[in-house]
């Protein structure tokens, strides 16, 4: 079951400079990492009262051949995703499959925050945007770094 929006992804090739924007906009970097599979660096950003709202997460390419490279040179930089907390990813990627997403992952894969579990649909058109699946194991989304 879909339990919330998590946060909103951001693809760039040059994080530093998104996140100046952000900063100039109130939020504060919270916590980051790299997911391996994808090969993607992974920035979490949030508001001043750090125990609401949904995170922003600029993503970056970690590697050549990461998963974020044939979208930044086919699009450009900006909107990448919506990822939602769901309380049993392997569920909702068989629900949302047999509701017409195309999955991306067959199987979770490891997210960039501790105890993470995410993966990657297409919705169709009319909508078509990338929707992230993300589980949380014991160590739950942090409020700050």
């Amino acid at each position: 079951m879909i339990v919330g929006v998590d946060h909103i992804g951001l693809a760039t090739t040059d994080p530093l400079r998104v996140g100046e924007f952000l900063g100039a906009l109130g939020l504060s970097r919270i916590d980051g990492g790299t997911a391996d599979d994808y090969g993607v660096a992974c920035e979490f950003w949030r508001g001043p009262d750090r125990s609401i709202g949904t995170d922003i997460e600029i993503v970056s390419p970690a590697r050549d051949g990461s998963a974020i490279d044939s979208r930044l040179t086919g699009q450009g930089a900006g909107l990448y995703h919506i990822a939602f907390v769901v309380d049993d990813v392997r569920a909702e990627l068989r629900r949302l499959r047999g509701l017409g997403l195309s999955p991306v992952d067959a199987e979770p894969c490891r997210g960039a925050r501790p105890g993470m579990k995410v993966a990657f649909m297409y919705v169709p058109r009319p909508a078509s945007f990338l929707v992230e699946l993300v589980e949380y194991g014991p160590a739950k989304r942090e409020n700050s770094v």
